[in-house]
């Protein structure tokens, strides 16, 4: 997992938003239940980063605005599953002038993804194809207004340095396999980075082990459920 230090003028800074805000609005948007209030500006790095967009059975919506000749079955998922590729250039075959031409119809995967995940977890794509997304996320500066925010964000990035290190407190087939997947397991579990006010205590052992792993496994019993 690539973590980034890179310097950058502060003129080029884009606001995040205050941290505990932005935390309580992408734990929702996670579960899929609303979408992320992304500033994205005239951003498309995500539209031209060579990805595939899943589309559930459900979203009748995206299924209808989008040609039946750029979907296909989302390989080992249930019937109704699609994915939507992209083009030779990485760009999604609905971004026309830089414009996406089905925005209010678009996938719930559009409508969560918030790249300010990877600022929060100290995290940049590690995913080909993604430079421009890197890009965006150097310039992320979310505020801390209160301590609560700067605790929570320390949590966030306590939790991806500790899962980053340690994939033996997974199930096996769990273990994050890219660091989109890491930092929001890690926005998902900082609550356990915060115990007793120590988001950053150098707890170690097989006793911080065994505690986290037991989290997870409520995570994901709480998914599945």
């Amino acid at each position: 997992m690539t973590r980034y230090s890179c310097a950058i003028d502060d003129s080029d800074d884009i606001d995040a938003g205050a941290f505990g805000v932005w935390l309580t609005e992408i734990r929702v948007a996670i579960t899929g239940e609303r979408g992320s209030d992304v500033p994205c500006g005239d951003c498309t790095a995500c539209c031209t980063a060579s990805q595939f967009i899943h589309i559930g059975p459900d979203e009748s919506a995206a299924l209808a605005s989008i040609p039946k000749a750029l979907l296909f079955p989302a390989p080992r998922m249930p019937r109704g599953h699609m994915l939507m590729g992209y083009d030779e250039h990485g760009r999604c075959p609905m971004l026309v002038d830089n414009a996406c031409t089905i925005y209010p119809s678009r996938p719930r995967t559009c409508r969560t993804y918030d790249c300010r995940v990877f600022a929060a977890a100290g995290l940049e794509p590690d995913e080909d194809g993604k430079v421009l997304i890197a890009e965006r996320v150097r310039r992320w500066r979310f505020r801390h207004p209160h301590d609560t925010d700067l605790a929570a964000h320390e949590a966030v990035r306590a939790a991806a340095v500790f899962l980053g290190a340690h994939p033996e407190v997974f199930e096996p087939g769990d273990q994050p396999r890219t660091s989109t997947q890491l930092a929001v397991v890690a926005v998902e579990m900082h609550d356990a980075f915060r115990r007793d006010g120590a988001a950053t205590s150098d707890e170690t052992g097989t006793r911080r082990i065994e505690r986290i792993r037991t989290g997870l496994i409520r995570r994901r019993r709480s998914v599945e459920g």
